[in-house]
């Protein structure tokens, strides 16, 4: 008898072991030996033989909609074994008790959902106590409540009262939160199994990035399965769709503070991201709530620890726990935790077998580096977003989005040259794609002066655009225009002047043709059309492109232009001050209104608007001057501030856009002369941007100039001295310091000024204007003749290099040329602008 007993424990401790490993053929012959060997177990082993049956199909046929024919007639045997069981309540409850809530996931297979809730309404499921029980249990309360949710999910109530409604949602929610709770309980106890198992010898490297194939668990923890983790996000999303978003915040913030455990890994990819999503999206008119801290001291865990349901999961606790206080520290934490989790689970083979697992792992990463990008530049963050495209490229190779994603930021950040050789990788990547052919275009127009490998890649996209139209071809006539446009504005030969010209027209009509509400093929046609002193058809062009877009800042710079150059300044002034209105902290619109105030109304009003200026830019510029950030954060601040860019002013009129050659040149060795300087003298560059500083710079030098106008020559000199000690060996420095000796009459040193000025940039034409003024008062004739011939090739449209010209050849008897040269001067002033058309940054918006 002892024997007999002493046999049955051990095929139940053997069932027991097989139970909790998912052996249910082995069950299944246990059950039998159990009855055998002893009847009076029989309602155990018709649960067992029930169970066994039930698991066993359900492992190979998913409970899901498409298997609800073969779950009817492949559990029949399962159903009668689980209802012999269930109908023992009197002799075995717990038993009975168990066999009803398995009878309620074998109806849900069975897609019979009614049938499910009675048997969950016959376990009383909703009143269960909550107690400390076996793994396999576990499994099973959690599956039971998954699946009332679920069913609930599918039977929502026929009334129409609001309480019934009200009543069914919250008992579905509930079920949902439970089956989430106690899912992670059973999985945290899995992994502790597992551990045990393996006497303390389970290592996780947490640092490697990615791996040469898929990776797969070294643990015995089974899969959660579909209904575990349907019920594991199901809660947040029926909050969502009920609008209740906090609600659903704080769902995702339980299931994620749990300890993490094997089988939730790749469950909490999804998690983080979907949060993450949230935050971004659905933050709007709601307050945020930072999460709770965790209970840190060893009273409060004891505490919690005394009074928690052992339903409830761990959660992380510590000291040094990193809690955000606000949505944005939130959801970059989430992102950031996001592409940890998918840059560990890349899989960098690229062998054919693993090309499934490969994708699959790419796209998860993808989805998150899309997010994280619209987080991080919508908060100037993108150093963050470099590091993590640095470490997506090892297992991006030939993904033209990434590589795409990845040029972007390194423009953002300023890296041009890098971003120019990723884009060509791009376009490889891409053989019919415009967009990267013109994204490397505009790179080579507006930082890397390379103007002939611009109009290179643009004819390139629109080859590309022809043979698969892509609606970008209005884009690459333009883009073409702009590389000849500027070519033009570069050279001195009269012949390339001309075939650059027309060229341009020709790209920027046919811009306009193929989108005749294009404002920026018709803002070019008027900007060439006003570089060209064709000044009707530019002031036709530039009121067709503010029809077409009234807020255009370079048309109504433009326009701000050619009103000066009809001399209707009053206009013009008018014009300035509406734009000052919308855009108040404009520099590019502010240094034209000091402008116009010092030729048109007096030097105390253009004074009055560079202090405003030097107000302006101590609001914009001077935090970031103060610690060493990024150069493109200069940018950041103000949507309706300028750009301003670094010689975009009338004080050096063919230098005036960064992309000219002649501009890049002379920034190039302007920096050297700096580098040499500070290594042999105590000058040390201003900490922060050099941008901002620069800008400073433009504006001290033309409060000099108005000074010099207002005969304050200590006060003109205190000026260029501020701008010195920003940037000491810059030609602009020298010009001023040119004119204020000048000013003097001390001829001989205004003239060593314009003589170095112009030795750094040779096109600087207002220095070789002066240049030949001086050469003239000292009586060098014949080189302040040359001096100025040189200026009119650079620009000859420049009436003060006429007029000059004009003096020299009448001081040396030739009075014919010298009225020419003044008749030219008379001709070309009609039509000359206050500041030059070049002076306008180049736009590509």
């Amino acid at each position: 008898m002892t024997s007999k007993k002493g046999q049955t424990w051990r095929i139940e401790a053997e069932i027991d072991k097989n139970r909790e490993e998912g052996n249910w053929k082995k069950v299944i012959e246990l059950a039998d030996q159990l009855k055998t060997l002893c009847p009076s177990n029989e309602c155990l082993a018709n649960f067992l033989g029930g169970e066994a049956r039930l698991e066993s199909f359900l492992e190979q046929t998913p409970p899901i909609d498409v298997n609800v024919a073969k779950a009817k007639s492949g559990l029949a045997e399962a159903k009668r074994y689980l209802l012999l069981a269930g109908n023992e309540k009197d002799k075995q409850a717990p038993v009975a008790l168990d066999a009803q809530l398995l009878l309620g996931k074998l109806h849900y297979a069975m897609g019979m959902y009614s049938e499910s809730l009675f048997h969950y309404q016959e376990a009383d499921l909703q009143s269960l106590t909550e107690k400390q029980l076996p793994s396999r249990s576990l499994r099973i309360v959690a599956e039971s409540f998954a699946i009332k949710g679920l069913c609930l999910e599918k039977l929502p109530p026929t009334s129409k009262s609001k309480f019934k409604i009200a009543e069914w949602h919250t008992q579905m929610i509930k079920c949902f939160e439970v089956a989430a709770d106690i899912t992670l309980v059973y999985l945290q106890e899995q992994d502790k199994i597992a551990i045990q198992q393996q006497n303390g010898t389970l290592t996780i490297n947490s640092n490697n990035i990615g791996s040469s194939s898929p990776q797969t668990s070294v643990h015995s923890t089974k899969h959660m399965g579909p209904i575990l983790e349907t019920a594991m996000q199901r809660a947040p999303l029926i909050h969502l769709q009920a609008g209740n978003i906090q609600a659903a915040i704080e769902c995702y913030r339980g299931i994620l503070t749990a300890l993490e455990t094997t089988a939730t890994q790749s469950l909490r990819l999804s998690l983080t991201r979907q949060l993450g999503e949230i935050l971004l999206r659905g933050m709007k008119g709601i307050n945020y709530a930072a999460p709770e801290l965790p209970a840190t001291d060893a009273g409060n865990r004891k505490a919690t620890n005394a009074t928690e349901s052992p339903w409830k999961p761990k959660r992380y606790t510590g000291i040094n726990l990193f809690v955000p206080k606000n949505e944005y520290e939130e959801m970059i934490l989430l992102l950031l935790i996001s592409e940890a989790m998918a840059v560990r689970d890349a899989v960098l083979s690229q062998s054919p077998e693993f090309k499934e697992a490969r994708v699959r792992a790419f796209e998860n990463a993808t989805a998150v580096y899309d997010l994280l990008t619209v987080v991080v530049v919508r908060w100037s963050q993108v150093e963050l977003l470099h590091e993590s495209f640095e470490r997506a490229m090892k297992f991006s190779h030939g993904e033209v989005h990434v590589w795409t994603q990845y040029a972007l930021c390194l423009i953002s950040l300023g890296r041009y040259v890098h971003a120019y050789s990723v884009l060509q990788v791009v376009i490889k990547l891409a053989p019919q794609k415009v967009m990267p052919c013109l994204l490397a275009a505009r790179l080579c127009y507006e930082h890397l002066n390379r103007v002939s490998e611009g109009i290179e890649w643009s004819q390139k996209a629109l080859q590309r655009e022809m043979a698969n139209p892509q609606g970008l071809q209005s884009r690459c006539h333009l883009y073409i225009g702009i590389g000849n446009s500027t070519v033009c504005a570069n050279t001195i030969v009269k012949q390339d002047k001309v075939h650059h010209s027309s060229q341009a027209f020709e790209s920027f009509s046919k811009a306009q043709q193929c989108d005749p509400n294009d404002h920026l093929a018709e803002y070019y046609l008027a900007h060439e059309y006003a570089m060209n002193r064709q000044m009707a058809e530019a002031m036709t062009h530039v009121k067709i492109a503010l029809s077409l877009r009234a807020e255009h800042i370079p048309s109504l710079h433009l326009l701000a232009l050619l009103l000066t150059a009809q001399k209707q300044y009053t206009e013009a002034l008018h014009l300035i001050d509406s734009i000052l209105e919308e855009y108040p902290d404009n520099l590019n619109i502010l240094y034209v209104k000091a402008n116009l105030e010092l030729h048109s109304v007096s030097g105390e009003e253009a004074l009055f608007t560079i202090k405003h200026m030097l107000f302006l830019w101590k609001n914009l510029y001077e935090d970031q001057t103060n610690v060493d950030i990024n150069e493109q954060q200069s940018e950041k601040h103000s949507e309706t501030r300028s750009v301003f860019q670094m010689y975009t002013s009338e004080m050096s009129e063919k230098d005036s856009n960064s992309i000219h050659a002649q501009s890049l040149a002379a920034s190039r060795i302007e920096q050297a002369l700096s580098e040499v300087a500070s290594s042999l003298s105590s000058f040390v560059p201003k900490p922060g941007p050099q941008r901002a500083w620069l800008l400073q710079l433009q504006v001290w030098l033309l409060l000099a100039e108005v000074f010099l106008v207002l005969d304050h020559p200590k006060e003109a000199t205190l000026s260029i001295q501020e701008a010195s000690n920003i940037f000491p060996l810059s030609h602009h420095i020298m010009y001023s310091r040119g004119l204020l000796h000048e000013y003097k009459l001390e001829y001989a040193e205004a003239k060593q000024c314009y003589q170095n000025a112009i030795s750094i940039n040779p096109s600087h034409v207002k220095s070789l204007q002066h240049l030949g003024l001086v050469y003239h008062y000292l009586g060098s004739q014949r080189l302040a003749e040359k001096t100025l011939r040189d200026a009119a090739k650079i620009d000859p449209m420049s009436y003060q290099t006429w007029y000059n010209l004009g003096k020299v050849l009448e001081s040396l008897g030739e009075f014919e040329a010298a009225s020419d040269c003044m008749e030219t001067a008379l001709e070309v002033e009609t039509c000359n602008p206050i500041l030059p058309i070049s002076s306008i940054p180049i736009t590509f918006e």
